[in-house]
């Protein structure tokens, strides 16, 4: 495709950039190991993460909500999951901990080289729905060279809202196909076509638990399509 209009590179983060679940199993089980509870922390996990996308819907189908935070809402999802599994012996402040478990994942191998050739291109902008205290922690720990941090706490939008990707491209300056999203999520990469951005699917096979069903994707599907970000540079000319 002709790339000679595209002028920002926008990523989703949980999945794509970051794994978001060894770091938060692997605090789980040793918060769970000091207080001597036997439980199965990948399905702990699992039914934590289940929660999100009903939770977005859910928010994204009622119009001028008062905005709440990626942070809240996970401690929200957290705190149904410890009544489900009878967990009473976490204190306030290890819910808390534990709920910040999203601010310290790592990303995977190939995110920090390939976007740092990606960075020599084009404008780098997150395009997240987590908050902007995640997405501060989270490249600060990874030395990801964001040129900003966008996505829905900016914005004030969830996606897949059709305002989280247009108000993205407002404040980058940008018309939305001037704009790519880069993504391992099918569904947020269609939302955002729908809005005229550019497509880049990374796979990510084992970004989440084995609850999730993964989508088979071919080269037709978006207009890239690729198993790395140092790939995606390769594609890109970078």
């Amino acid at each position: 495709m002709n790339l000679s209009n595209t002028r920002a590179l926008c990523f989703d983060i949980f999945g794509t950039v970051v794994d978001p679940r060894t770091n938060i199993v692997h605090e789980a089980r040793e918060l769970g190991a000091a207080k001597g509870l036997n439980i199965n922390w990948d399905e702990f996990v699992n039914a934590w993460d289940a929660l999100y996308l009903p939770m977005i819907e859910q928010i994204s189908m009622v119009d001028q909500a008062p905005w709440i935070s990626m942070d809240v809402l996970l401690r929200r999802n957290l705190i149904q999951v410890l009544q489900a599994f009878n967990i009473t012996q976490f204190t306030e402040a290890e819910i808390t901990h534990l709920n910040q478990s999203w601010h310290r994942l790592d990303p995977w191998p190939d995110c920090v080289p390939g976007i740092t050739r990606l960075k020599q291109k084009y404008i780098l902008a997150t395009l997240s729905n987590g908050s902007m205290a995640q997405m501060i922690s989270i490249a600060k720990r990874a030395g990801l060279p964001w040129d900003v941090i966008l996505g829905a706490e900016p914005t004030r939008a969830y996606k897949p809202h059709p305002e989280a990707y247009l108000r993205t491209a407002t404040m980058l300056g940008l018309m939305p196909e001037q704009c790519m999203l880069v993504a391992c999520h099918p569904s947020d990469l269609r939302a955002a076509r729908a809005q005229g951005y550019q497509t880049a699917y990374i796979a990510r096979s084992f970004e989440s638990g084995s609850h999730k069903h993964h989508e088979i994707i071919t080269e037709k599907d978006f207009d890239f399509v690729t198993d790395s970000m140092e790939n995606l540079a390769d594609l890109l000319g970078c």
